[in-house]
């Protein structure tokens, strides 16, 4: 017996949505479960009914399909989100994922690539479009520089940071750099203050957060 995909259409337009529910309806492994035109519904909704796969736009009224995404995902994590939207500038697509989103396709995609995003999604697997996949590869694909990371600390601090982030205690880097252990305290101090951490491991988690 095939495996039923149950989908919540999240759209402010009745036109988009009564499309969607149309080409849906005709699938025999897919069920729309509940309509919404606001953000607020859409978060009620999805938590009410519990579908596999939400489809869901990014601007719609009373709160945004970014922010609708992050509070279903809060109370329900497994839940798939897929983005159907006009938008694919950068802010709208990194806050997309950010948020949660698994999902990203744009509203001007032919049928056959929303059911094949819809089914991935529903599957637990992460789809997106050609052109948003080409984004997402440009962006972890492009080097970063040490001032793009800290633009607060100076340059002999980016150095510092970077030798703490492998692990190497205050002597191992003042031999390295040739100074006094008493400098590379005063740097170090510096560091903390500027990236607002109190400990070594912490600024560790920072650096590496940051791609260090």
């Amino acid at each position: 017996m095939t495996e039923v995909l149950r989908v919540l259409i999240a759209d402010d337009h009745k036109l988009f949505r009564e499309g969607v529910k149309a080409l849906l309806s005709i699938m025999p492994d897919l069920q729309v479960v509940a309509e919404a035109h606001t953000g607020r519904q859409a978060v009620d909704l999805a938590l009410l009914h519990q579908p596999e796969v939400v489809l869901m736009d990014l601007q719609m009224p009373e709160v945004s399909g970014i922010t609708a995404t992050r509070e279903i995902l809060k109370n329900s994590p497994q839940m798939g989100i897929l983005v159907v939207s006009m938008f694919d500038d950068d802010d709208n697509v990194f806050e997309a994922m950010k948020a949660g989103a698994r999902g990203y396709i744009l509203k001007g995609a032919d049928h056959e690539e929303l059911l094949r995003a819809i089914h991935a999604v529903g599957r637990g697997e992460a789809l997106f479009a050609p052109s948003i996949a080409r984004k997402l590869m440009g962006f972890f694909q492009r080097p970063r520089s040490l001032p793009d990371l800290f633009p607060e600390l100076t340059e002999r601090e980016r150095e510092i940071l970077q030798w703490i982030s492998k692990g190497l205690s205050n002597p191992d880097i003042a031999r390295k750099l040739e100074v006094a252990d008493k400098t590379i305290r005063n740097h170090i101090t510096s560091i903390f203050s500027k990236l607002q951490v109190t400990t070594r491991t912490e600024a560790i988690l920072r650096a590496r957060e940051a791609g260090l």
